[in-house]
C-alpha cells in the first residue's frame, strides 16, 4: 500500500483551473520534490494533501484512507506534518513552546489529569518536553529555546518550523519551499 496516492486531482477556484488532473504515488521512505514555476500550483497540491482544501476532483489516499473529507488535524492524526511557504510561528511563544505545541493532537491525557496533575499529564508533558529539546539539538538551536521568533533570523524561523513540523515524527512530511531563506 502507498503512503501517499493522488489520481487524477483536480481543484478550481472559480474559473482558475489551478491543480489539473494531478496524480503521483508515494512510498514509504521516498524523498521527491514537486517542482515548477510560480503559480504552477505547488503549495495548492500541499493544501489539499493536509487537508487545508477539498479537492474539486479526484482522490487523495495516505496509506490507503481516503482524506478528501478530512479537517487539516485529521489528517495530521494520520501522520502528516507540513510547513508552509510563508512561515506560521506563534510569534508570542519561545521557539520551545512553538514545537511543543504541534504535539497537542496526540497528548493522550484528558482535562481532568491536567487539573490534577495525574502521572499520565506529568509523564506525557515530560515526553514532549524532550521531543522538543531533541530537536532543538539536532537542528542547533538549543540555545534558542526560551527565544522568541520574531527576534530571529529569517532562516532560523525556518529551522524552527521544520523542526515543529518534525516534532510529530511524521510519516509524510511536506515541506513548501524548506530553503527560503536559509543560508548557502
Amino acid at each position: 500500500m502507498a503512503l501517499l496516492e493522488i489520481n487524477d486531482l483536480t481543484q478550481r477556484f472559480g474559473g482558475l483551473l489551478a491543480v489539473n488532473e494531478f496524480s503521483v504515488r508515494l512510498e514509504g521512505r521516498e524523498l521527491c520534490a514537486l517542482i515548477g514555476p510560480n503559480g504552477a500550483g505547488k503549495t495548492t497540491v500541499f493544501n489539499l494533501v493536509s487537508g487545508f482544501y477539498q479537492p474539486t476532483s479526484g482522490s487523495i489516499k495516505i496509506a490507503g484512507k481516503d482524506t478528501r473529507v478530512l479537517k487539516p488535524h485529521q489528517v495530521t492524526s494520520l501522520g502528516v506534518a507540513r510547513t508552509f511557504q510563508n512561515i506560521r510561528l506563534w510569534n508570542d511563544m519561545t521557539v520551545l513552546d512553538n514545537i511543543k505545541v504541534s504535539q497537542h493532537y496526540r497528548l493522550g491525557y484528558s482535562l481532568m489529569d491536567s487539573l490534577l496533575r495525574t502521572r499520565r499529564y506529568t509523564d506525557r508533558e515530560a515526553d514532549i518536553d524532550h521531543t522538543a529539546m531533541e530537536l532543538l539539538d539536532f537542528m542547533g538551536m538549543r540555545e534558542l529555546a526560551d527565544e522568541f521568533p520574531p527576534n530571529l533570523p529569517y532562516g532560523v524561523q525556518r529551522k524552527v518550523e521544520i523542526a515543529r513540523a518534525l516534532s510529530i515524527k511524521p510519516k509524510l512530511l511536506l515541506l513548501d519551499e524548506p530553503a527560503a531563506g536559509l543560508p548557502s
